[in-house]
């Protein structure tokens, strides 16, 4: 059995999503497990998923067709070159959400999304009503595809692989989408997906100015990512990029501050890997506090200044 591991990358780097993923797909069986790079000019991400430890192969597939990562495109190339695959891995990220299911449909198989445990290579877990109940899942399909939780699989060594490399051709154009434009969020905090520690923010902020005055403060000085609920998102405190949970994005850093944050159901599956997890809000009775590993029960505008100043002045 071979696996086939769609990589994340930005034309010059793999994302670390593509290390979950592998970890995933050599769990999945002891045959080889091979990787996928296909965009436009990819030199730099080509050689880093050959140095990704435990991936025997890389295809490469360069073409401007690829460049734009167009789900269409993409779903088209992957399903090309599926003959010989027993499973085809993606991360459970907007990107891999996206393809994975164009790829089931144009193979006639199943999607098994967010897995968070391999079984057996034919069998899996994965969470179903929010993350309440733990779905064990058997599939008889020739070609599992998957989509991988990243949070609940250790990364792959990024460096000391020595897999191979080979080119493989590219589909034609799908044509039937194109390429508009993209708008990009820099920022010089931590990924959400990656960071050490996140600080969070609700509702309970009450405004975009107010999330920012109080929530940035802490965050600064813990070099934490910046996080929301849904609901300070949906309130406009936020952008969508920074929204933690079930719709959002699934994170697994060492400390989780949430503040203002009563814990919804969808919010609380998005945190549940964090190593740990401390809650300040004004409601005793907030949900939040059924998971969290430390509780305050306090006014937010009054305990997050007084733990920044707690913290000590910023390093220089």
């Amino acid at each position: 059995m071979t696996a086939l591991v769609i990589a994340e990358h930005d034309h010059a780097a793999v994302r670390p999503a593509t290390l979950n993923a592998v970890t995933a797909a050599l769990a999945c069986m002891a045959g080889d497990v091979h990787v996928l790079v296909a965009g436009s000019n990819l030199g730099d991400a080509v050689k880093a998923a050959a140095g990704i430890v435990g991936v025997s192969r890389v295809v490469a597939v360069d073409s401007p067709f690829l460049a734009d990562n167009l789900a269409e495109n993409l779903a088209a190339q992957i399903v090309s070159m599926s003959e010989g695959y027993s499973h085809i891995l993606f991360a459970a990220s907007a990107n891999g959400k996206s393809v994975a299911p164009r790829v089931a449909a144009l193979l006639d198989v199943a999607a098994i999304s967010e897995i968070t445990r391999v079984i057996a290579p034919d069998t899996f877990e994965r969470p179903i009503y929010a993350g309440n109940v733990i779905a064990t899942v058997r599939s008889g399909d020739a070609i599992k595809v998957l989509t991988v939780r990243t949070t609940s699989f250790n990364a792959a060594a990024a460096t000391g692989g020595v897999a191979t490399v080979e080119n493989a051709d590219a589909v034609a154009d799908f044509g039937k989408s194109r390429f508009i434009g993209r708008e990009i969020h820099r920022s010089e905090r931590p990924e959400l997906t990656t960071a050490e520690v996140i600080v969070a923010g609700g509702r309970g902020l009450g405004s975009a100015e107010k999330f920012m005055d109080v929530l940035a403060p802490l965050a600064d000085r813990l070099n934490a990512g910046l996080g929301a609920s849904l609901a300070a998102v949906d309130e406009g405190y936020a952008p969508n990029d920074w929204q933690v949970g079930q719709t959002g994005k699934i994170v697994a850093p060492q400390l989780y501050i949430a503040c203002g944050i009563s814990g919804a159901v969808q919010h609380l599956t998005g945190i549940q890997d964090s190593k740990v997890i401390v809650a300040i809000n004004a409601d005793e009775e907030a949900p939040i506090f059924s998971i969290a590993d430390y509780g305050l029960v306090a006014d937010l505008f009054v305990a997050v200044p007084e733990l920044v100043a707690a913290l000590g002045p910023e390093p220089r």
